[in-house]
């Protein structure tokens, strides 16, 4: 009997038994393609040479020492490349254990800043309905995914949350898409104006929407217009970049496709590619200028801050998607990806979508497809997918919830960056199998 504390109590799961590549490998020697990468995390596979080889000679010399008490170099060369490659202004590095600690980091770190520089009556976040920016407590109160919300609402803190920017669903007939992206850009200033200027803190979003409502990328001119609010009323800009960054939609950082530059910026997920836990808050010089000037101390930390080893890791996953030039793979393969989805499932009746940017694509799930109108949540659609793709030998992110947090459905893919052409087919037609057999 497992003493293990699963995710679902009433699942019996393989265990896995080794990963090579693109495929993991359950103990009886079944092969699945990671066509999620989990969560959007394996974007090197399961065996990549070089980062094991780093995280072994790091354990070999120190596998940990407390920021308390030391630095280290994988931490110092870690935060050196990433500041260096982020577009824009963001010069200060904060390691963390992943992406729901890099979002509690950003927020207190939002307010310490704003208290330090003397705008203590600054309290409020904004963000977007049908969001998801972690699972502790802070991250949970600022996304906007009601149904993760809905059973700890009573222990969260207040915020403040306007529509997304779901062209798909929310752009009016004879609309243009800058027209539909001004508009619910517009709301955030018509919210930021509701709750008094002087007292709002943030505004957080991810670049592109990631389990919540599965790769819905933006408009053009939509986070321009973002950015241009937060200037107006001094608000911070806080980009959620845990599960679309780190080369994942074809660029180091999602935001650069945006032309524009966050204050604070939150990774995860790609950049340890699975391989050691980690995360990273980025800020700009002068939010750190305030805290170094003034009480000189961050008042927030966990134990595993800057770990050595899991620094080690992703420096070197860093490298591979920089030096080694993998990032460069995903444009063109995620396009070869999206094309041939295009052509099994573009006049499927039960496909309404087919969205995202590089290998980050997601396919929304619809009862009709002349009218939007999404399957009775009752069927279980997403779950039942889940596993007839597994059973079949892909891993893929099947959700609910797409459109309010109970109606919609939509499959989220993120494979790894190495995959090649042939996989495009075992991924496609996979899902075009699962889907005669589950969709009514």
């Amino acid at each position: 009997m497992s003493h293990v504390f699963p995710r679902h109590c009433r699942k019996d799961l393989p265990a896995v038994g080794r990963g090579e590549g693109v495929f993991l490998y359950d103990t009886s020697g079944k092969a699945y393609f990671d066509g999620s990468g989990g969560a959007a995390v394996s974007c090197l596979g399961h065996s990549d040479s070089e980062v094991i080889a780093a995280i072994q000679e790091q354990v070999s010399s120190v596998a940990f020492a407390h920021t308390g008490f030391f630095t280290s170099e994988p931490a110092e060369q870690l935060a050196e490349t990433l500041a260096r490659n982020a577009p824009g202004t963001l010069d200060r590095v904060y390691l963390v254990s992943g992406g729901s600690e890099a979002m509690e980091s950003a927020l207190k770190l939002a307010r310490q800043y704003m208290l330090e520089k003397g705008e203590a009556e600054r309290r409020h976040v904004i963000a977007r309905r049908q969001s998801y920016h972690g699972n502790t407590l802070g991250a949970l109160a600022t996304g906007g995914n009601l149904w993760r919300r809905e059973p700890f609402s009573p222990l969260l803190m207040e915020t403040h949350h306007i529509s997304p920017c779901y062209a798909y669903r929310g752009q009016e007939t004879g609309e243009t898409s800058y027209d539909y992206g001004q508009r619910v850009a517009q709301e955030l200033e018509d919210k930021i104006l509701e709750l008094g200027s002087q007292e709002v803190l943030a505004f957080v979003a991810e670049p592109v929407v990631g389990a919540t409502s599965g790769a819905v990328p933006p408009v053009d001119g939509y986070f321009k217009r973002v950015r241009e609010i937060c200037d107006k009323y001094g608000i911070l800009l806080i980009l959620d970049e845990v599960m679309c960054g780190m080369g994942r939609t074809g660029t180091l950082f999602a935001y650069e496709q945006e032309d524009i530059s966050p204050d604070i910026c939150a990774i995860a997920k790609g950049l340890g590619a699975g391989y050691q836990p980690i995360g990273a808050m980025l800020c700009t010089s002068e939010i750190y200028d305030v805290i170094q000037h003034g009480s000189g101390f961050f008042q927030h930390g966990h134990t595993y801050n800057g770990h050595p080893t899991a620094a080690a890791a992703a420096l070197t996953v860093t490298k591979r998607l920089i030096d080694d030039n993998l990032v460069s793979r995903v444009a063109p393969m995620g396009a070869a990806l999206k094309a041939e989805l295009a052509t099994v499932f573009g006049q499927h009746p039960n496909i309404g979508d087919i969205r995202g940017r590089g290998l980050f694509l997601g396919l929304e799930i619809v009862r009709d497809r002349a009218t939007k109108e999404p399957f009775d949540p009752d069927l279980a659609l997403p779950a039942r997918l889940k596993a007839a793709a597994f059973e079949a030998g892909l891993i893929c992110y099947p959700m609910g919830g797409t459109i309010d947090g109970k109606q919609g459905a939509h499959v989220l893919l993120a494979p790894p960056f190495i995959m090649e052409q042939t996989h495009i087919d075992l991924i496609v037609g996979t899902l075009d199998k699962v889907s005669r057999e589950v969709l009514p």
